[in-house]
């Protein structure tokens, strides 16, 4: 069986992370943090990154409270995937991030390019879910 290269988003109004990895290693590497004007800036740098790397899973952080209930970046964050999909053409799949943002927070050198690394959080908690192939 081939690797598998998956794509992470960490999706906020203002900035997405992005991180990629691959089933072998299950390893998330944080890429970049995007800060765009506009949806269409911001598909333009993703569609760069998609190019170069070439995925064939995409992973869209899935934020909710604590408690699981949903709330507004909910559904964005699933909008977004959704834009991901139609536009990319490639498989999306949600992830509970609950937790990825108070881990990262918690340790100052992260904090740099925060929302990239919590996409290469989002990727291992995706890669941990997944069953073996």
């Amino acid at each position: 069986m081939s690797a598998l290269t998956v794509m992470a988003f960490d999706y906020g109004t203002r900035r997405v992370g992005i991180a990629v990895g691959n089933s072998v290693t299950q390893a998330g590497q944080a890429l970049k943090t995007i800060a765009a004007p506009n949806i269409d800036v911001l598909f333009q740098e993703i569609q760069i990154l998609v190019d170069e790397w070439q995925p064939n899973q995409l992973v869209v952080g899935r934020p909710v409270h604590p408690d699981g209930e949903e709330h507004e970046m909910t559904a964005k964050a699933t909008r977004f995937g959704n834009q991901l999909r139609g536009r990319l053409n490639l498989p999306v799949t949600w992830v509970d991030e609950r937790f990825t943002s108070a881990i990262l927070e918690a340790d100052p050198k992260l904090r740099d390019n925060l929302d990239a690394h919590s996409a290469a959080l989002i990727l291992e908690q995706y890669f941990a879910e997944r069953p073996p192939a």
